[in-house]
């Protein structure tokens, strides 16, 4: 029977009164001789085994009154009897455990395997570890925030649970020379992570690895090289400002300023925004926003409010080639577009006629390039100016038709009234 399973002649016989040390055992260590009316000692002492080991423990007796016997001994794990069949008594003395195909311990520091007397009091005790060699360490990543630190975290294993209290300690050092060091800020981010907060060398590349150690063995993780200029991270853009653009119902500008820590190195950034609307959790991410720090979204819904963030990746400092670090997303900035004012379908609105000028290819045309603006760069100068001159055109052209259309409507009225007088 797998080891902590109490079976039916366990659960009928005659349990133990209530003692709170059974869980500090392995703590606090075994009871010393004379806490008890007799004394004994369990062999092996805090045995450490594999997930599906077997063990052979033994209960001696000894001590005073002489002629103190293993007659109604009795064993518990983690405070449950144990089935009297899994025990017999090898002599007087001695009382023997056997317990088959150990599952893993309960606890990380240890199961408390005991040796009772006949009154339920207990005369020995032992921790039981019981779990696997712990596996190598992967997936290290790092980064340094504004180039003042160091921040890494890792995945302990393919399978990650030992069953037992493992320790993973972060090492580092210089590459080419320098002895090792030892990262001692765990779990700063979550945790398997460890943070070094100072005295960090620049332009020299540093070798990064993880230990794991238990009861079982130890592993260790590939060795990760890397510059601390080649992982650098910022804080996110600050002054993040979101306005209408005019009375343009479908369109909003988005500013910000670039990272104050950095803007004394030499870098470059570029940006990402993403934006909501406010009712919805689904964001829509703008990529193209290179290196400005503004920003004209398009094609938004009119009389809205939408929700906008903005996060930096620096690259390039000091010349470095490698790929920035995303920063963490701004805090959200909101904003609503204006309500349209144009009348809805049936609502009016004067469309022209097949036969005039202002439907042909030069309308479809400019309806493919407003179709190009909002499907690509809104970040772009060169897009801002021509989809400004693109509405100014537009609604100068739309005044003109219109006073056309009213010369011509009463040139009609005045030649239909021409012969009756």
């Amino acid at each position: 029977m797998p080891a902590g399973r109490p079976g039916p002649a366990a659960q009928s016989a005659r349990r133990p009164p209530p003692l709170l040390p059974l869980l500090l055992l392995c703590v606090l260590g075994a009871p010393q001789a004379g806490s008890g009316a007799d004394t004994a000692v369990i062999s092996p002492q805090d045995p450490t085994l594999l997930i599906g080991s077997s063990l052979q423990a033994t209960c001696s007796v000894h001590g005073d009154p002489p002629g103190a016997t293993a007659e109604g001994l009795y064993w518990t794990l983690n405070g449950h009897r144990l089935p009297p069949e899994l025990s017999r008594m090898l002599n007087a003395s001695t009382l023997a455990l056997a317990l088959a195909n150990l599952n893993g311990s309960r606890q990380q520091s240890g199961d408390n395997l005991m040796c009772h007397a006949r009154d339920g009091s207990i005369l020995a005790g032992s921790c039981l570890y019981v779990g696997l060699p712990p596996e190598k360490p992967f997936n290290i990543s790092c980064w340094s925030k504004n180039m003042k630190d160091l921040t890494c975290r890792w995945t302990p294993g393919a399978h990650g649970e030992t069953f037992l209290h493992t320790n993973y300690s972060l090492k580092y050092k210089l590459r080419w020379y320098g002895q090792d060091n030892t990262c001692e800020e765990y779990h700063t981010v979550g945790p398997h992570s460890c943070h070094i907060p100072k005295d960090l060398a620049l332009f020299t590349p540093y070798e990064i690895w993880v230990e794991a150690t238990n009861r079982l063995g130890s592993a260790r993780s590939d060795v990760l090289t890397l510059d601390i200029l080649d992982v650098v991270t910022t804080d996110p853009p600050p002054e993040v400002h979101v306005s209408r653009v005019g009375g343009l119902e479908d369109q909003l500008s988005v500013r910000w300023v670039s990272p104050p820590a950095l803007k004394d190195f030499l870098f470059q950034a570029k940006y990402q925004i993403r934006y909501r609307v406010e009712d919805s959790v689904d964001w829509k991410v703008v990529d193209d926003v290179s290196n400005q720090t503004s920003c004209r979204l398009a094609g938004l819904k009119p009389g809205t409010v939408y929700f906008v963030q903005v996060r930096c990746n620096p690259f390039g400092i000091y010349g470095s080639k490698k790929a920035g670090i995303w920063s963490e997303w701004s805090h959200p900035t909101a904003a609503s577009t204006p309500r349209s004012e144009r009348p809805g379908p049936g609502g009016g609105a004067c469309e022209p006629r097949g036969g005039e000028p202002s439907s042909g290819p030069v309308r479809r045309e400019l309806k493919q390039f407003l179709g190009w603006l909002k499907k690509h760069a809104y970040c772009s100068n060169l897009s801002f100016r021509l989809y400004d001159q693109w509405r100014a055109w537009m609604q100068k052209s739309h005044k003109t038709r219109n006073q056309d259309e009213g010369i011509l409507s009463s040139g009609r009225r005045g030649a239909a009234r021409g012969p009756a007088r």
